[in-house]
């Protein structure tokens, strides 16, 4: 046998080169390598003192290959997100990357939309991926639908009714309740609602938390100025001129889209925030932080979220078991818009 001591460049080495230095078959570096399979302890040591003193490192393939899997991790982005929501799922998004890269793990992104998912289909069918983050939950959530079929490793940024689907979320619920709450308490009586897209998960969540408000606080709720599935600035408008005929003192937004078209709508009427109206978001953004004055808005940090995923999902991956639902922490920035 070599001398084991000569030092080689682990870009050099090979599982073959280790089998011809220490007189040993592939099978048997491979396994001392990976700890599967029947090898005497005296050849584990050998063979894991070998690879320490040239520090040998896999090659990512090869050990892929070992071990069924591509060492990819899939991220599932919405092609329909607006241009407002894209920052969110791009934070999303790098927060995966850096969890990935930690553990050895690349990712590939693609995209679906609410009832098309061929492009995901396309990444599991063709065995590119060895899990999955989904980044938006739907009610009707055809995404969720198809893995759950598949039984690939997935997990959702965001919260499901499904106790089967491993969840990472802010507590929009609570986080929603306790602005709204803050609102009440701060003296308005008649406080209205925007919120988004009611097959979002998460704008219904916001809604509950809105809803929760009241009835906590024993306070009656107008549904007259509860505006649902404001997707666009004309509906925006409608709500807004609806909300202002009805007296409103308090204007809640579910996300910064909504919020920063109803400012604008103020702005064009001369409706002065807070002296004659009180705004809140229930995101914020950077789309909102240059605003005067500024507007009070629940904190989430979707990197955060997204760095929650990636480790969750290879540590599905890897055979650990993953609690069902993880919570990041919200704050709540109180700003003069509210005061």
């Amino acid at each position: 046998m070599k001398d084991i001591n000569k030092q080689t460049t682990s870009r050099n080495i090979t599982i073959g080169d280790i089998a011809k230095e220490l007189g040993l078959s592939k099978t048997t570096i491979s396994r001392a390598i990976s700890g599967k399979g029947r090898i005497s302890a005296e050849t584990k040591r050998k063979v894991q003192e070998y690879i320490q003193l040239h520090n040998y490192k896999p090659n990512v393939i090869a050990k892929g290959l070992a071990q069924s899997r591509t060492y990819n991790v899939g991220v599932i982005l919405p092609a329909d997100a607006n241009l407002v929501e894209v920052p969110f799922f791009q934070s999303c998004l790098l927060g995966v990357c850096e969890a990935a890269a930690g553990l050895d793990y690349d990712v590939v992104v693609t995209t679906v939309t609410e009832d098309d998912i061929t492009l995901l289909k396309r990444l599991i069918d063709n065995q590119k991926v060895d899990g999955v983050v989904l980044t938006r939950s739907l009610v009707n959530d055809l995404p969720a639908a198809y893995l759950k079929e598949t039984g690939i490793p997935f997990v959702l940024i965001g919260s499901s009714e499904d106790e089967e689907v491993i969840q990472i979320d802010s507590n929009h619920t609570a986080g929603c309740c306790e602005l709204t709450a803050i609102l009440l308490k701060s003296g308005c009586n008649r406080i209205a609602l925007l919120a988004g897209n009611q097959n979002f998960v998460v704008n219904r969540s916001r809604y509950e938390g809105y809803r929760k408000a009241f009835r906590d606080m024993e306070q009656d709720m107008d549904n007259e100025i509860v505006f649902l599935d404001r997707n666009n600035n004309v509906l925006i408008q409608q709500a807004v001129n609806a909300i202002l005929a009805k007296g409103a003192d308090g204007i809640i937004c579910s996300d910064d889209f909504i919020c920063s078209k109803v400012l604008t709508q103020l702005e064009e009427r001369n409706v002065a925030v807070p002296d004659m109206v009180k705004v809140a978001s229930f995101y914020n953004s950077s789309l909102l932080e240059n605003h005067n004055p500024p507007i009070t808005a629940i904190q989430i940090n979707a990197k955060d979220l997204g760095i929650t995923a990636g480790k969750k999902l290879i540590g599905m991956i890897s055979g650990e078991k993953i609690e069902q639902k993880s919570l990041v922490d919200y704050e709540i920035a109180l700003k003069k818009s509210t005061s």
